[in-house]
């Protein structure tokens, strides 16, 4: 399955659709403007909340938590030092961790569990325009929202904008 994130040219927040491979809305992203920490909601077309994934305020690391239900589901974290590529560690609340690896140039990441790939990140995949877009393929049968959720947070920790 694969999903397009594109942000809003104009708008509070950061919010952003993410569409599914037909071109519908399947998921807003609501970026929660005014707040100490990033924060953002990864919310059904319906306005459901399926996850929250926010800036951890203390720490070496540049790190988000991914909550979903009011309880931890993921805690996201980016390597100190992993030049030229970017590497990130997934921490499942359920057990287990995924590893994250990419280009830092050409914005491109992969998510993988031990099973293998749960999904990749990748601007190449979509047409460049005003806004800030990039796609994201998740792994037959791999759970959607949180895979989707922790594309969130790595795009805004590579980006720097965890602050």
């Amino acid at each position: 399955m694969r999903f397009t994130v594109r942000s809003r040219i104009m708008g509070i927040g950061d919010d952003s659709w993410i569409e599914d491979e037909d071109g519908r809305h399947a998921f807003l992203v609501d970026g929660k403007a005014l707040r100490v920490r990033r924060t953002f909601e990864l919310r059904s077309p319906d306005g459901e909340v399926l996850a929250v994934v926010r800036r951890r305020m203390l720490g070496i690391r540049d790190t988000m938590t991914v909550e979903r239900g009011g309880r931890p589901a993921a805690t996201v974290r980016k390597h100190l030092i992993s030049l030229p590529r970017d590497r990130f560690t997934v921490e499942l609340a359920e057990g287990g961790e995924w590893s994250v690896t990419g280009n830092v140039f050409r914005k491109e990441y992969t998510v993988a569990a031990e099973e293998g790939t749960v999904a990749v990140i990748s601007r190449k995949w979509v047409q460049v325009g005003l806004r800030d877009t990039y796609a994201v393929e998740v792994a037959e049968g791999a759970d959607v929202p949180l895979a989707l959720a922790v594309a969130i947070a790595v795009d805004t920790l590579s980006e720097g904008k965890g602050g």
